[in-house]
């Protein structure tokens, strides 16, 4: 049962896993062995989420929700596939804390006058140095 965060635990029955032959390390045991674990967890058929979390999660993990509504997370880092579906918990878990936490208002700050002051005077150095630049007019 992953723990989310200090209110929220999805229950194992919620998680699907899949799992295919994995690309990473393992030598002869990639070609024979169903190492690489996906997990899948459908979000609209969740029952731990409410309905604002769901909407929240589907908002910020997008890229990782299909069509059908359900998140996936894959994991083929490790040889074996119970350390695969381990990694593909955590990740989970870490994912789901990310996307339901919530954001730091933002405090609005000035710009302070000493750095408007400092800003204005490079303008007015910057100036000078180009005007002295300028060709001087001849009068005939």
């Amino acid at each position: 049962m992953p723990r989310i965060n200090d209110d929220l635990t999805i229950e194992d029955s919620e998680l699907r896993f899949e799992f295919a032959r994995s690309s990473g390390p393992g030598g002869q045991n990639v070609n024979k062995v169903e190492t690489k674990v996906r997990l899948l967890f459908d979000l609209g058929a969740s029952r731990s989420l409410s309905p604002a979390q769901r909407e929240r999660v589907a908002e910020r993990l997008g890229s990782r929700v299909g069509r059908d509504g359900v998140l996936r997370v894959a994991s083929q880092r490790h040889r074996s596939r119970e350390a695969n579906r381990r990694a593909a918990i955590e990740r989970f878990a870490s994912l789901l804390a990310e996307a339901l936490a919530e954001d730091e208002p933002r405090v609005p700050t000035r710009v302070s006058r000493a750095t408007k002051r400092r800003r204005l005077e490079a303008k007015r150095q910057l100036s000078r140095k180009k005007a002295m630049r300028a060709p001087l007019d001849e009068e005939s």
